[in-house]
């Protein structure tokens, strides 16, 4: 009796600690909204400092962009498909999942750096203007938080691979599960305000 009541103890201990660690990654998560915000903000009132250089009009590739968009959903969508496999305890389709939305991951950031280092080589850094400026900060600051992701999408791999479903490896997919999802919501908002409506302008 008391062996089953130290049991049920514990279970409700991990439990609520499990449930702190979600709670605790949802408050980063508001932090990391509140800088974006700080950025985006930024990005609208510098938007039309062009110090007489290009605007964006003149310098964003909407279909390479797409492409880029693209690929970063679709990863998305990946990851969903690597949490059902989890939720059905298939360790295989679970590790294939995170390989492909590792790829897609890594495949953005190198699009964008390449994105980056196309405008530099052009003399359009991020000090030629104010907008040049908030535009490699906000669009460069997703592409740093992807780059984390990616990172420990690799290390989350290697654990599952491993130790297997542990309940720290399924808080862990559950966090970076949210993570993920954020960086997308963010990027279609960096889409739609950066580069949809900076190529109309």
């Amino acid at each position: 009796m008391k062996d089953s009541h130290n049991s049920y103890t514990k279970h409700v201990t991990n439990h609520k600690l499990n449930s702190n660690k979600i709670f605790g990654f949802w408050l980063y998560l508001m932090s990391d909204c509140i800088i974006f915000a700080t950025l985006f903000a930024t990005y609208i009132v510098m938007v039309n400092n062009t110090a007489g250089g290009p605007s964006g009009k003149d310098i964003f590739v909407l279909p390479f962009i797409l492409i880029e968009t693209t690929v970063l959903l679709c990863s998305s969508i990946t990851y969903g498909m690597a949490v059902v496999s989890i939720n059905k305890y298939s360790k295989r389709s679970t590790i294939k999942w995170l390989l492909i939305t590792f790829l897609l991951g890594i495949t953005f950031v190198i699009m964008e750096i390449y994105e980056f280092h196309h405008l530099i080589l052009k003399g359009l850094g991020p000090n030629r203007s104010a907008f040049l400026s908030s535009f490699f900060t906000l669009v460069g600051t997703h592409g740093l938080h992807v780059l984390s992701g990616v990172i420990w999408m690799a290390v989350l791999i290697f654990q599952i691979a491993i130790r297997g479903f542990t309940v720290t490896n399924y808080i862990r997919i559950i966090c970076l599960s949210l993570f993920w999802h954020f960086l997308d919501i963010v990027w279609i908002c960096v889409f739609t305000i950066v580069y949809l409506i900076g190529a109309m302008q």
